[in-house]
């Protein structure tokens, strides 16, 4: 009897290698870092097991799996306790289908706007891609309650980003692990090569809040709960000159807020340009600006659906404040890399951005500070890859709070992938 359960086992096992195509593997992810925030002298350390799982069922499908159990040490003062949790995520899974002419994803996907700072992540629902000689048409819809809510960083009010702020509970899981309700939806058009000289995407998304009750206690007594309701426009063109690549893009924002039923009107855009002088090295120039909020104008703060820090250090979000950074990568050796940038940060208005974070008070001026940051990656295998990266931020080249004390950080990260 025994050897004929093993036989008949052996036996689905070979069916079943032989209708899939089925890869597996996990990576394992830790990263520590020490320095000072702001708010004294910190460390921090955290460490994933990401495994995941591919298969081809046919020549055009196949199913991707992926999950994360994390380890967090957060950012704590050093003579206080640390806590210590595992955050269980389930990430990038999905059914595809390629066909001739496009492809279909239903899951939970990466999907990112053609800017990269509107909405960029992981969304649960739909999507489908049709491939033409007139470019790439794409529609999707998504639903966001379902993610972990710092993977997914929504906080477009008050309350969502007071919700977020706060570490999940095992003991009161639904309502402080998962990201505030909202139906996200998407259509798209790029051309990879308009007139043999650009590319071009173009985009349309909007967002929509749902009722959520997770969201009530963070209301004032007397007050109601705010929905805000949001559409985009965006645009980005990319044009190659040989060693050259030029980016310019923009976006047009219209929200409907419920506090005032007002319609408010905001603009986001980027130009820049990057040069690879030689094989493994490039410089790039990037500025970027978000509107803030312009009195008698109906002008609010550009307000993007998730929300993306646009330092290291300081960590601002990209809302009523712009930006200029300077890059440089270079390939050092076969298996040594360097990175090294330098970001100035302007307040686009006194009120969005008001209270300086190191110091806590409010100033009229703009200029927050100049941030410089490097890297090191040293892979010596392919499976292996260790990251030195270290920076400060300075007060001192700017206006709002020079005399502020400098944020820095040093940070090792160790990546090891399992196949």
């Amino acid at each position: 009897m025994m050897r004929r359960r093993i036989t008949l086992l052996l036996l689905l096992m070979l069916l079943f290698q032989s209708l899939w195509a089925a890869d597996f593997g996990f990576i394992v992810d830790s990263s520590g870092g020490y320095g000072d925030d702001g708010n004294g002298m910190a460390m921090d350390f955290s460490s994933s097991l990401l495994p995941r799982f591919s298969a081809l069922f046919s020549r055009n499908g196949g199913l991707y799996i992926s999950a994360g159990f994390k380890a967090d040490y957060p950012s704590a003062v050093l003579e206080s306790e640390l806590p210590f949790f595992i955050v269980p995520e389930l990430l990038r899974t999905e059914l595809f289908w390629n066909f001739d002419s496009g492809n279909f994803r239903l899951g939970r996907m990466q999907y990112s706007d053609p800017l990269g700072f509107i909405a960029d992540g992981l969304f649960d629902g739909i999507r489908l891609s049709l491939d033409s000689a007139a470019g790439i048409f794409s529609a999707g819809a998504w639903y966001t309650g379902f993610l972990y809510k710092k993977r997914a960083n929504i906080a477009m009010t008050a309350g969502e980003m007071a919700y977020n702020s706060e570490d999940f509970d095992y003991n009161d899981f639904l309502n402080t692990y998962f990201a505030t309700r909202r139906v996200v939806s998407a259509i798209g058009w790029e051309h990879p090569s308009l007139g043999d000289l650009m590319r071009l995407r173009i985009a349309v998304l909007g967002q929509f809040a749902l009722p959520d009750e997770k969201l009530d206690r963070y209301v004032l007594p007397g007050a109601k709960s705010v929905a805000l309701n949001s559409q985009y426009v965006a645009m980005k063109l990319t044009i190659p000159v040989k060693t050259l690549v030029f980016d310019l893009g923009g976006c047009f924002e219209i929200n409907q807020n419920s506090a005032d039923d007002e319609i408010g009107m905001s603009m986001a855009g980027e130009a820049g340009f990057s040069w690879a002088p030689t094989i493994g090295s490039q410089f790039s120039l990037l500025g970027r600006f978000s509107s803030g909020v312009t009195e008698g104008t109906g002008f609010q703060a550009f307000n993007p659906i998730t929300t993306m820090p646009q330092g290291n250090l300081l960590k601002p979000a990209f809302s009523g404040l712009s930006m200029v950074s300077l890059d440089y990568i270079a390939r050092l050796h076969q298996k040594i890399s360097l990175s090294l940038a330098a970001s100035t940060f302007v307040r686009s208005d006194l009120g969005t951005y008001s209270a300086y974070p190191a110091v806590g008070v409010d100033s009229d001026n703009y200029f927050l500070g100049t941030e410089f940051f490097g890297r090191v990656f040293w892979s010596p295998v392919s499976d292996i890859q260790v990251n030195l990266g270290g920076g400060a931020f300075l007060p001192l080249l700017g206006d709002v709070a020079p005399e502020a004390g400098m944020l820095w950080r040093v940070e090792l990260n160790l990546i090891l992938s399992l196949y």
